[in-house]
């Protein structure tokens, strides 16, 4: 199996300290955000990993270098100067990820999760990881049915967690789901993984797991310096 870490956003929410580093090398509990991930994925024995960048992006390749350091080879997915959001990035990284399913995590979440949980052959065209929704969402994403299957009008509403297993499928057909933009109709194109995910949770399709322990979306300088007080400073 591989990888993709998405870490091509420009963080504006947490300016100034992205001004001049990626948000995913912001530093938690000694390491960088991507760094946590990247070990765990050389701890599942995934080898081969793709990061989307731009923004700031000679900066990510300069930490990160070939990945040899965590035992990884590291592919890079430039993205240009501006980011293609979530399913605009797996359109152009699928090129590095071949035709077998791949692991997804966004580069600016931190999660004791383990990664060793989720099915290498997802049931369906993808296999989420939901979390409660937290407090300073306005609302949740999805929710799971007794069957484990994500659906989007359900209670209790719960988050994405950024975090998941997908087939390539996934985005056959993708410009019949997602609605026409000036983003939709550049070269590389440019949209949101939402529509998709959504329009296949009809079809019973998405499948999902409700993750009850510790998830952060490392949106602003608040919740970094949190998340670095919780793994004992030192960030």
């Amino acid at each position: 199996m591989k990888a993709l870490v998405l870490a091509a956003g420009k963080g504006e929410r947490m300016r100034p300290l992205t001004l001049h580093t990626p948000k995913p090398l912001l530093p938690v509990g000694g390491r960088p955000l991507i760094v946590w991930h990247l070990e765990k994925l050389a701890r599942l024995g995934i080898v081969e990993v793709a990061i989307n960048t731009a923004w700031l992006a000679p900066r990510l390749r300069g930490a990160l270098g070939d990945g040899s350091a965590w035992g990884l080879r590291i592919a890079w997915a430039d993205e240009g100067e501006e980011p293609l959001e979530t399913g605009g990035a797996l359109l152009n990284a699928l090129p590095l990820l071949g035709e077998s399913p791949f692991l997804l995590v966004n580069g600016d979440v931190w999660t004791d999760f383990d990664f060793g949980t989720l099915p290498r052959e997802p049931d369906g065209l993808a296999h989420l990881v939901l979390v409660d929704r937290p407090a300073y969402a306005a609302r949740g994403d999805f929710a799971l049915d007794r069957d484990g299957r994500v659906r989007e009008a359900a209670t209790p509403p719960l988050t994405y967690a950024g975090l998941g297993v997908y087939r390539p499928e996934i985005l056959q057909d993708w410009r019949r789901h997602v609605p026409a933009d000036p983003g939709t109709r550049r070269t590389p194109p440019r949209f949101p993984l939402a529509p998709l995910l959504r329009a296949h949770m009809a079809d019973g399709r998405i499948a999902g797991t409700h993750h009850r322990g510790r998830w952060t979306d490392v949106g602003t300088p608040e919740r970094l310096a949190a998340l670095d007080a919780a793994l004992g400073g030192s960030g």
